[in-house]
């Protein structure tokens, strides 16, 4: 699979700290690929830096051909870049409808001009974000809960709820933050589902998480860090097998201790 994606070189120091060191690979395009790793390996940090939260100190990130690694993240979610989070953020006082349509591009309405100059048009355009807002919302399973405040849902109906206004940007690629982080056993197989379907739509996946069944069942290339670097790449079954992903987490000594 040509990438959509790439790492090359990348680092990011907090003083001292190395939190990504070197990072360098690729995401295929079409692809489900899984990032593993202890904690503290410098995951998330990388996220970061792909979505414009945090800037890389060297190196490269590319999507589509082009250079994310200075852009603002407004820019990056316009390409086609999006991520949802560990914890997941609704607005609260805001519907559960609201919360998807805020994420609708191209909305005339929030600019003063485009809606006192053409508001048939913004009128128009709103209908059509909050039909998309309910089409996605009946994807999740969400769709009976479209007039509550965000704040009454679940942990687990959160993560389905982000992962819904992300898709509201129509993304190329998403970036999910341990989406089975807090979520049921019922609502992570349909999570696991969605994911699936939309790969099969076309929609690309990068996906860091500590459930590694999960990610060994649904992942087509599993990536892991250690220390901020990448210290394995490779399907499901090559990473299981590999010696350095078993040291990492669980030390090198670890058959010596088990023995």
């Amino acid at each position: 699979m040509p990438a959509i994606l790439e790492f090359a070189e990348l680092v990011r120091t907090f003083g001292g700290l190395r939190a990504v060191d070197g990072a360098t690979f690729e995401v295929g395009s079409g692809s489900i690929t899984g990032l593993i790793g202890p904690n503290g390996a410098g995951k998330t940090t990388l996220f970061n830096c792909a979505t414009g939260a945090l800037r890389p100190d060297s190196g490269r990130i590319v999507f589509e051909g082009g250079r994310l690694d200075r852009k603002p993240p407004h820019r990056i979610a316009r390409e086609g870049l999006v991520r949802t989070f560990q914890t997941a953020r609704p607005l609260t006082r805001l519907s559960v409808r609201e919360n998807v349509m805020l994420a609708g591009r191209d909305q005339p309405g929030e600019r003063l001009t485009g809606w006192f100059f053409h508001s048939k048009a913004a009128r128009r355009r709103e209908e059509l974000v909050r039909k998309r807002a309910d089409e996605l919302l009946a994807l999740v399973r969400l769709d009976s809960h479209a007039d509550a405040y965000a704040g009454t849902l679940s942990g687990g109906q959160r993560k389905l709820l982000d992962l819904a206004r992300a898709l509201m940007v129509e993304p190329k690629l998403v970036l999910l933050d341990e989406p089975m982080a807090g979520v049921s056993p019922p609502l992570r197989v349909e999570l696991l589902n969605h994911i699936v379907a939309l790969r099969a739509g076309g929609v690309t996946f990068l996906i860091v998480e500590h459930d590694l069944d999960f990610v060994m069942q649904v992942a087509d290339v599993v990536v892991v860090m250690n220390e901020g670097r990448v210290i394995a790449r490779g399907s499901p079954d090559d990473v299981r097998r590999d010696e350095r992903v078993v040291d990492a987490y669980l030390g090198k000594r670890h058959e010596a201790v088990a023995s």
